[in-house]
């Protein structure tokens, strides 16, 4: 296959003038369109768009390469503009894009055409071609320029495989979300700044074809320094002890010759498999060094515990509605009113399965931070600490700080056993760290951790009973605003508690204001993702609608990822939205004779009108609030 195999002349603009990237992007896409090659053009484009959302695609030097990979696509295909005076595309280098590639990519196992938009990738890295492209009269032109470059150039793999049987000193990986254009640009970059180096390289390539040219243990063996440039993840576990340099996957592009620089001066760290202290990244010195290792740190627990969140919340949400559809609640007593979601028998499996997920959450949670930090020995203490914390006072904030807890004892007894005799240090992973570190970080929780969070609960009980005698709709605020502060800590089991001790004593109108304040931060958070969709990365978003389910059931922890993930934006903006809710129920005197089931219980709310508007109002608050206090995803 050639590369004008996929370009209709149809889909050729060699006069394109849009004025800002989107309409750069709607253009090329409706060039796409007229190929024949797009079966759903909205679908197609959001994939575009998406893409965008991840990283820029104008790689640099006026180039721009956006692609789309899905399902709409019923056949490979490029689109192609000039843009003889330059738009604005966020580029890499800052500079206006004047030539733009856009791919159509199918999802089929058939992936002949991603070596043909690799080598086109590679050609556009030739300062030459581009200028014979801007150049062309007219697209049957363009077409055969194309062709004749096509003609003398093999694809990247086929260079990049190394015939001699010299090492190479420098090895390097490449690697991009969606693996289609990048990575070989990546490569192709690499490889050129290491011939004007005058250094031999081997270059793995890690597309969507999958991974080519894959350094063997005698290559890493040998070599002197690896470059891993990549946004995807790669395996890095065989580079331990050797030194890394990671970066970013546009660093390979624009920054190759500094790169091969780096490396060949060993002015890189000494990769130690799963910690992350060897991060180079451009991302990281944006972020802010350390603050963005925190966040990517918070991310892999966060990420590890979403599935856990979902899929049980959704289990418990079901339990509740069986429950709903096959009991008469006003029939029931107040103790059957507590069992909830366990009455009929298919309700109590749904429920049993559910919680047992649900069990796994702060575990996973903390194990997973504490394993981005320490790697896998830091695993089992962060997995020990946030069962503690899931089974005590804390919560999920308590689970956080086990998580960090963990991930940094690991690192600390590495460091002094570093110092202990061959022998001893050998045995460390599989007894000294385990050993010790559960211990401590047991202690840690049980005698520090736990007893504050207690305390903590305590004082929030007597200061709530105290504030029951002055105002209720202050009162119905704060409780509220409580069960969206921590979703399951000192703050919220403090909240419950004091709702179901309540209802004992007849006083209805507190639990209400209790529950509508732990179904609005997941109803807010799945409304944001939708409405605010710059805010959240791909995968808060896909997993946001489910909170719907989670919120309206009164399940708060479908909040936990959202508000574990960026706590100083996501946690005030729930504060808000909650506390208006449950001042709107108490000033209507809506009331509430089971501790939980959510929208399955109104049948027992007192006002349900007015409840349902306060829930209205209290998810469009925090909404806004979290429009408005998040940062856009980079």
């Amino acid at each position: 296959m050639r590369i004008t195999d996929l370009l209709d002349k149809r889909s050729i603009n060699l006069n394109a003038a849009p004025k800002t990237k989107n309409e750069a992007l709607d253009m090329a896409v409706e060039l796409m369109a007229k190929s024949g090659k797009i079966d759903d053009i909205e679908s197609y484009k959001a994939k575009v768009y998406a893409r965008e959302e991840e990283s820029t695609t104008g790689v640099g030097e006026g180039i721009a390469i956006p692609h789309g990979k899905c399902s709409a696509v019923n056949a490979p295909g490029l689109a192609a503009m000039i843009i003889k005076d330059g738009v604005d595309f966020e580029s890499l280098d800052d500079e206006p894009v004047r030539i733009l590639f856009l791919i159509a990519a199918p999802n089929t196992e058939d992936n002949v055409h991603l070596d043909v938009l690799s080598k086109l990738s590679v050609l556009l890295m030739d300062e030459d071609f581009v200028a014979k492209l801007m150049q062309a009269g007219s697209p049957e032109e363009f077409l055969e320029i194309i062709d004749g470059a096509d003609e003398e150039a093999k694809s990247i793999d086929e260079r990049l495989e190394k015939e001699d049987d010299e090492p190479a000193k420098i090895l390097a990986v490449t690697s991009c979300p969606t693996g289609i254009a990048h990575t070989y640009m990546a490569a192709e970059g690499l490889e050129k700044a290491a011939a004007k180096a005058g250094c031999a390289i081997k270059i793995e390539t890690r597309g969507s074809g999958g991974a080519k040219n894959v350094l063997t243990d005698s290559d890493i063996e040998s070599a002197e320094c690896i470059i891993v440039a990549a946004d995807a993840q790669v395996p890095m576990e065989r580079f331990d002890g050797k030194k890394v340099i990671e970066c970013q996957v546009s660093d390979g592009i624009n920054k190759a010759d500094d790169l091969i620089k780096k490396a060949l001066a060993g002015d890189a760290p000494v990769y130690k498999a799963g910690t992350s202290e060897t991060k180079e990244s451009t991302s990281a010195k944006k972020g802010g060094g350390v603050g963005h290792k925190i966040y990517t740190q918070l991310m892999n627990g966060v990420s590890h515990m979403l599935p856990f969140v979902v899929g049980g919340g959704i289990l418990i949400a079901i339990a509740f509605l069986i429950d709903g559809l096959n009991v008469d609640m006003n029939a029931l007593s107040e103790a059957e009113r507590s069992n909830f979601g366990t009455i009929t028998p298919v309700a109590a499996l749904f429920k049993t399965i559910g919680g047992a997920a649900f069990g796994f959450m702060l575990p996973v949670l903390a194990g997973f931070i504490a394993m981005a930090i320490g790697d896998r020995p830091a695993l089992a203490l962060g997995f020990v600490g946030g069962y503690i914390a899931a089974n005590g006072k804390s919560g999920f904030l308590g689970a956080l700080v086990a998580g960090f807890a963990a991930g940094y004892l690991i690192v600390l007894l590495r460091k002094l056993c570093d110092k202990l005799p061959e022998a001893l240090e050998k045995i460390a992973p599989v007894l000294i760290y385990p050993v010790v570190g559960i211990l401590v970080i047991g202690l840690g929780m049980t005698f520090i951790v736990e007893p504050v969070m207690g305390g903590i609960n305590t004082g929030l009980n007597s200061f709530l009973a105290g504030m029951g005698s002055t105002s209720k709709v202050l009162l119905g605020f704060v409780l509220a605003a409580m069960m969206a502060i921590d979703m399951g800590g000192p703050f919220n089991k403090a909240a419950y508690v004091f709702g179901t001790a309540s209802i004992a004593a007849g006083n209805y109108d507190i639990m209400a204001a209790v529950m509508i304040g732990g179904m609005v931060p997941p109803c807010a958070i799945a409304l944001a993702t939708i409405l605010f969709k710059n805010k959240f990365t791909k995968e808060e978003r896909d997993a946001g609608p489910t909170n719907f389910i989670m919120g309206l059931a009164f399940i708060t922890e479908g909040a936990i990822p959202y508000a574990a993930a960026d706590p100083l934006h996501v946690i005030p903006a729930c504060i808000i939205g909650s506390g208006a809710a449950g001042a709107i129920s108490m000033f209507f005197k809506c009331t509430l004779m089971a501790p939980h089931g959510g929208i399955f219980v109104f049948p027992v709310v007192g006002n349900a009108v007015y409840y349902v508007i306060a829930l209205l109002v209290g998810t469009i608050v925090s909404t806004i609030c979290l429009g408005l206090f998040k940062k856009k995803v980079n």
